[in-house]
């Protein structure tokens, strides 16, 4: 017999990993299988079982931590923040609430990605991430902690200085799909989207061993930025 009431607060165990990890692979790997951009490509390719295990180790613990970055970010806003910013952002339509804060986010993630490539110790831990040969839609996930946590806080920080929670909440479910899809195999693209919003053959690009495109192409969610 357990000892006092259960609570009824926040939870989380591994089934819920292995809940997300199952529904993941349940919508991508069939785009995978039917539209592949590489055919010979297996989806049980090697270093997979790898990056299965940096997905549970490292990828979706981070959700996680992203709360508890917003908690000290929630607080420094009652004093850093600019009321009246905020208040004329809230008064926007939601979506353009959205766009100005996807765009605040790549701004942010573009600084802090170009400081993972150019300073040695910073590309320590981001080296990790483009040590995949093949990308795929578990690929992604291949990425040291300490890389997850600065480029989740860098982003998450400026943006609760601007943007209500539920717009945070909105975009943290939109990076996570979005930066999960340009990693795949996925072989379609849409030629006149390409110029604004980052598709898979984009970021294969940045993951290219090629000379060309070393170190460059650092936003997550616009190419023009």
């Amino acid at each position: 017999k357990l000892p006092g009431e259960l609570s009824d607060g926040p939870a989380i165990g591994l089934d819920y990993f292995l809940l997300d990890l199952f529904a993941t692979a349940l919508i991508l790997v069939p785009l995978e299988r039917i539209w592949p951009r590489y055919p010979d490509q297996s989806t049980f390719r090697p270093q997979w079982t790898l990056d299965i295990i940096y997905f549970l180790s490292t990828h979706i613990p981070v959700q996680v931590v992203s709360f508890l970055i917003l908690l000290p970010a929630t607080e420094a806003t009652r004093y850093l923040a600019i009321p009246l910013v905020a208040q004329f952002i809230a008064s926007l339509p939601i979506l353009i609430q959205f766009l100005l804060a996807v765009i605040v986010a790549d701004i942010a993630e573009w600084t802090i990605h170009f400081a993972l490539h150019k300073i040695p110790f910073l590309w320590r831990f981001h080296s990790i991430h483009h040590s995949s040969k093949e990308l795929d839609w578990i690929a992604g996930s291949r990425s040291h902690v300490v890389d997850d946590i600065l480029v989740r806080g860098f982003i998450l920080v400026p943006m609760m200085f601007c943007f209500s929670h539920e717009i945070v909440l909105a975009y943290l479910i939109f990076v996570t799909v979005h930066a999960t899809w340009t990693h795949c195999n996925f072989g379609p693209s849409v030629k006149w989207l390409e110029p604004f919003l980052v598709m898979p053959r984009y970021h294969h690009w940045h993951h290219s061993s090629q000379t060309q495109a070393i170190a460059k192409n650092f936003a997550i969610h616009f190419p023009w930025i």
